[in-house]
């Protein structure tokens, strides 16, 4: 029996559950991105209406997911992506009614306790099986890189040049989804956009923000720019494309 089985939060009440914990826990130390208009008008919804394209990988053991794929079907042209990305992907599949070619990818969250394991790899496979399954032509995903926050004032553009000591790219993450499969269509340099005045930004972080100028963030990909009493968060990511 393999140890591990791909479902979805259709399947039951209780996975949904499980899947709905999971992702608020990875995410929870980001969860200013929750506040971009797309998630804020639309995330939750879209989820409950695409139950069936919200994967859960199924320890068969346990009974419980080691880790959660959110997508939702949209129609897009794999070869240009908007620089919207990932609340782009949102909107379009809430709002537009043509027919629909792909996946879009927006998360997947893995428990600290079960990273480092391939599972988000399964993940990936996992919606490339799924677009196939219902005929769609791929999968698209504005990738997050993973080490990106170390480095919050380095362009994206120059961090997407940057190679390990084995001429690789330098992103885990990144070098992930390329070994998966994944092409590198170009950046998605407003993924997501929050902008909230300066309370926002201070009751989250703990942190005066009484000047002007860029902030750094934990876990952020890029500062906070404040301006005029109103901080503005526009993270980059990397668009991807799968053929299914």
């Amino acid at each position: 029996m393999n140890r591990y089985a791909l479902r979805t939060r259709a399947d039951s009440a209780e996975l949904r559950r499980a899947a709905i914990a999971i992702e608020q826990a990875a995410w929870s130390s980001l969860g200013f991105l929750n506040f971009t208009r797309a998630h804020f008008e639309f995330y939750q919804q879209l989820l409950d209406d695409h139950a069936d394209c919200q994967l859960c990988l199924v320890d068969q053991v346990t009974g419980y997911p080691v880790a959660v794929g959110n997508c939702v079907p949209l129609a897009c042209d794999f070869n240009n992506l908007p620089p919207e990305g990932w609340d782009w992907i949102v909107e379009t599949a809430a709002q537009s009614n043509k027919p629909r070619n792909a996946l879009g990818a927006l998360a997947i969250s893995v428990p600290g306790v079960h990273r480092g394991k391939g599972v988000a790899r399964m993940m990936i496979n996992g919606f490339r099986e799924l677009a196939q399954k219902k005929g769609l032509d791929g999968v698209i995903a504005p990738v997050r890189p993973s080490e990106k926050h170390r480095h919050p004032f380095i362009p994206m553009e120059e961090y997407l040049g940057w190679r390990d000591e084995n001429g690789r790219m330098f992103d885990p993450w990144l070098r992930s989804h390329l070994s998966a499969g994944g092409k590198i269509i170009g950046p998605a340099a407003r993924s997501m956009v929050v902008e909230e005045p300066i309370a926002f930004w201070e009751n989250w972080t703990g942190r005066d923000f009484a000047e002007d100028g860029d902030y750094a963030l934990d876990g952020a990909l890029v500062p906070v720019k404040v301006k005029e009493g109103i901080g503005s968060y526009v993270e980059p990511n990397v668009w991807f494309a799968y053929a299914a």
